[in-house]
């Protein structure tokens, strides 16, 4: 998922067709062709009507939108009305009546986004840039205060604070095995989250896969945002090679999410919630890797969260005829969010 831009753009007070005109002439991202096809065959097989219309946001990135979610660990005056005043309201209404008034994350349906803030050590970030889709697996998680909880593949880090934002569990571990990447989510927290709750929060580099062995029984929440095959970031692979060498191993991910999944049930304590999420469209990643869980792991129930999908349906699009544990977020012009797939 894009969850955290990098480049500062200032889209204010853009619609699609000056953003559009903004965009001619210059250097754009290069659409890998090579993906492009791949996706072209799988989607529409597996989305059917479904995926023209998704594959028209995917391969336009002047479209693509992006969503603010305050800190409210930080002080921000003038913020909200700034945000309002260039047309972005709240993304998440009281038809969730779970949500605490301290989480706030702004959206509005013309592309672009707020400039990026860098990270200044001993200085905490107003707010985190992210894919609003991206906070549906942590809003189906339902963390309350006190709940130990487990984010078991956690950089960057956007769901992590989003976590935050909601409830203040009683031990937080953020885990991610890859070493760049958990330096990313040590910064983010730093930039996020005040010294007073940092002890609350252990950041750790283990293997994903091992962690229900070595703490079985031991959370209360846990949230799988599985490594997958990233549709949006795939379509503009700048080598083909790496691509295609990409393509071929994309069946091999299925297999490790499938590890993970497996290692964070036995982290869980009985009557404790999994959410697992990914942010691609692949059958093969999401239902598949569910149905085999579910197949193996006999005292696994699903959950409805249909309730969840009718409380935002305002503002996001899902497949149709999916079951009711199971969410696919689809992008289209307007409300580009997604990919996301949330099970629990």
């Amino acid at each position: 998922t894009p969850s955290e831009p990098q480049e500062p753009l200032d889209y204010q007070h853009s619609g699609y067709g000056e953003l559009e005109n903004k965009t001619k002439g210059k250097l754009q991202k290069q659409i890998c062709q090579v993906v492009l096809d791949h996706f072209e065959k799988q989607y529409t097989a597996e989305l059917g009507d479904a995926w023209s219309s998704v594959r028209d946001v995917l391969t336009l990135p002047w479209c693509w939108q992006h969503a603010l979610l305050l800190n409210r660990f930080s002080r921000c005056p003038g913020l909200e009305s700034s945000l309002a005043e260039q047309g972005y309201h709240p993304a998440f209404p009281a038809a969730l009546p779970y949500l605490p008034a301290a989480f706030r994350c702004y959206i509005r349906p013309a592309p672009g986004r707020f400039p990026a803030q860098k990270h200044q050590p001993g200085k905490l970030k107003e707010y985190y840039l992210l894919n609003a889709a991206s906070l549906l697996p942590v809003l189906a998680l339902e963390v309350k205060d006190g709940e130990d909880v487990l984010d078991l593949c956690a950089a960057p880090g956007g769901k992590s604070v989003a976590i935050l934002q909601c409830a203040c569990p009683g031990h937080f571990h953020c885990n991610e095995y890859d070493d760049l990447r958990s330096r990313w989510l040590e910064q983010t927290i730093e930039s996020f989250i005040p010294d007073a709750l940092i002890n609350l929060v252990m950041v750790s580099k283990l293997d994903g896969r091992k962690i229900g062995d070595l703490q079985p029984e031991s959370y209360d929440k846990v949230l799988v945002d599985a490594p997958c095959s990233n549709d949006r970031s795939w379509l503009f692979s700048a080598d083909p090679q790496q691509a295609v060498l990409r393509l071929m191993q994309r069946k091999e991910l299925s297999s490790l999410q499938f590890q993970l999944l497996r290692s964070a049930i036995k982290a869980l304590r009985p009557g404790g919630s999994l959410v697992y999420s990914t942010c691609t469209l692949s059958k093969a990643e999401n239902s598949d890797v569910i149905n085999l869980i579910r197949n193996s792991c006999r005292d696994v129930m699903p959950v409805d969260i249909s309730e969840l999908a009718r409380g935002v349906s305002q503002e996001f699009t899902f497949l149709s005829g999916t079951q009711q544990h199971e969410l696919l977020v689809l992008p289209e012009k307007g409300r580009a969010w997604g990919p996301i797939k949330s099970n629990i």
